[in-house]
């Protein structure tokens, strides 16, 4: 079994760290600050307490898989590691940094699975010493919960990083998309952005409100495909159809190679969410434990599968 470490002690990185003790596997975290470290093991804990709220974890649990967690700013601490997650700030200088680090302290066979969600894999591969060991694993908010990993290889990628990739990853009981190059946003990112931007030009268009799109979503589209699929789905129903479909809403569909306004405007004045109060919902008004239960909720199940430490 491979010897894992996480590069970042951030909200990725503690729950990236929540995942793999909750399957029993030691994991070191490397950060910075004291703050930043303190933060880090507060919410791997809220997590737990979260998985114990639901009936899917013990205390028992959380105090065995506590003790395999080890979060330093330290990063001799990384001596011995033989595969690390990289889940630092979107940048390509911190990221070169903690490449060359990791290179420094950990395995020489290690593996660098980076957590970007925006970085083009080849732009990772030119800024660390081991390009051959290098290659994206793009998990998703929150990372314990959701199952799904975008894999992202480069040119240059060795196949027996991808092998031991998709090993780890099968043991974490993810679900694994592989991509052989780059794409900007990947697989996910690129369906998400399709739907937001449609989602925002129907808003400012005066059709509908942002809660009748989340209705929309949650109650047709969402569940139809997270049972069977889009493809699957309209595989079944047949292209003559889809296509009639398509000839009718293909030329009013929103096709801006811009950023809309009200998603700079959102952006400009800080209305961001729950950080701000107040963006296309009142936040101020919403219950945020609420929220972020709901958010988890279609991935209990999964939980069911982790092999916990008792």
């Amino acid at each position: 079994m491979e010897k894992i470490a996480v590069y970042g002690s951030g909200t990725i990185g503690s729950c990236q760290a929540t995942l793999i003790i909750g399957h029993g596997l030691p994991c070191t975290v490397i950060g910075y600050s004291e703050k930043g470290l303190a933060r880090c093991r507060a919410a791997v804990e809220q997590n737990w307490d979260d998985l114990i709220a639901e009936g899917l974890a013990t205390e028992s649990n959380k105090k065995a898989a506590m003790a395999l967690l080890t979060i330093t700013n330290d990063p001799a601490a990384l001596c011995g590691a033989t595969y690390v997650f990289e889940a630092v700030a979107e940048g390509i200088e911190q990221k070169k940094e903690v490449y060359h680090t990791i290179a420094k302290y950990a395995d020489a066979d290690a593996v660098i699975a980076s957590c970007t969600s925006s970085i083009d894999a080849e732009v990772l591969a030119r800024v660390t010493p081991r390009p051959e060991n290098l290659l994206i694993a793009h998990p998703f908010q929150p990372v314990h919960m959701l199952p799904l990993v975008e894999v992202v290889r480069h040119a240059a990628t060795a196949q027996s990083a991808v092998d031991r990739t998709l090993q780890l990853l099968e043991t974490l009981h993810r679900q694994v998309v592989v991509l052989n190059r780059s794409v900007p946003g990947f697989l996910v990112n690129r369906f998400a952005q399709a739907l937001f931007r449609e989602s925002i030009y129907l808003i400012e268009e005066g059709i509908t409100t942002a809660a009748d799109i989340d209705r929309a979503i949650k109650y047709a589209m969402g569940m139809r495909y997270a049972s069977i699929g889009l493809l699957e789905y309209y595989d079944a129903v047949g292209f003559d159809l889809e296509k009639a479909i398509a000839t009718n809403v293909y030329p009013s569909l929103c096709d801006t190679k811009e950023i809309q306004r009200t998603t700079l405007e959102g952006i400009a004045s800080g209305k961001t969410g729950q950080a701000a109060g107040q963006g296309l919902y009142d936040w101020s008004v919403k219950d945020g434990d609420d929220f972020r239960r709901r958010k988890q909720s279609p991935y209990f199940d999964g939980v069911k599968e982790w092999t916990m430490p008792e």
